[in-house]
């Protein structure tokens, strides 16, 4: 054995990285692979602080390039839809519609867990179909471990319409549910709706017209 394999063994026996063995001998890393394929290799502290090093610094240069791709890609997006015109809030919420909305011909009616889309409903719903809010209902879908007083205001803040528009709540106490929804919707479920308040043009019409609308979209 000459000096540097004597030296290679020596240092892959004490649990160090081909990085550092290479850099101490100036034995490349293909010769080190060739060398101590066979040697038992457990990684001493210093090589485990050295990984932990990279890693560490690895995560925040790859957090850092993500970030900046989620701002750049904001900008581009903000810049690409521009102004929201009414026929453009218009077509938005009949596309939301056809994903969360009731079917039938007789009720109007938009589920949906995350506040924007429901914010988004009652904008389309009053701006574009010209509801009065005093229309609306709200109708929560929550489960044993939400907090129905929270749930309640949390949702009248995000939609804009007041607790007393708000139905009787549904509370699901199937037990194969419970565990498996809880802590994933802290709010629960909202489901808001349209009342005729005596005006046919907002009753089972209006439903039979949205269902117009998505025949005619998806022609």
């Amino acid at each position: 054995m000459n000096t540097a394999r004597e030296e290679v063994f020596k240092l892959r026996k004490e649990g160090h990285s081909y990085n550092h063995i290479s850099q101490r001998t100036g034995v490349s890393k293909s010769t080190l692979s060739g060398w101590l394929f066979n040697v038992p290799y457990t990684p001493n502290k210093i090589t485990i602080d050295r990984i932990n090093k990279a890693r560490v610094t690895s995560n925040k240069v790859k957090t850092k390039i993500k970030i900046e791709s989620i701002e750049r890609a904001g900008k581009e997006a903000k810049k690409e839809v521009g102004e929201i015109t009414k026929r453009d809030l218009f077509m938005l919420g009949i596309g939301i519609y056809i994903g969360e909305g009731a079917k039938t011909n007789d009720i109007v009616r938009i589920i949906n867990a995350d506040p924007k889309i429901i914010k988004l409903a009652v904008k389309w719903f009053e701006e574009v179909c010209n509801l009065p809010r005093e229309n609306f209902r709200i109708k929560l879908h929550v489960y044993p471990d939400n907090d129905l007083e929270q749930c309640i205001k949390f949702w009248s803040n995000a939609s804009g319409i007041p607790s007393k528009q708000f139905q009787k709540t549904y509370i699901d106490i199937r037990k194969d549910k419970k565990m498996f929804k809880r802590g994933k919707l802290p709010y629960g479920t909202a489901h808001l709706s349209i009342r005729s308040n005596g005006k046919k043009e907002f009753g089972v019409y209006f439903a039979r017209k949205i269902n117009g609308w998505i025949e005619e979209v998806l022609k």
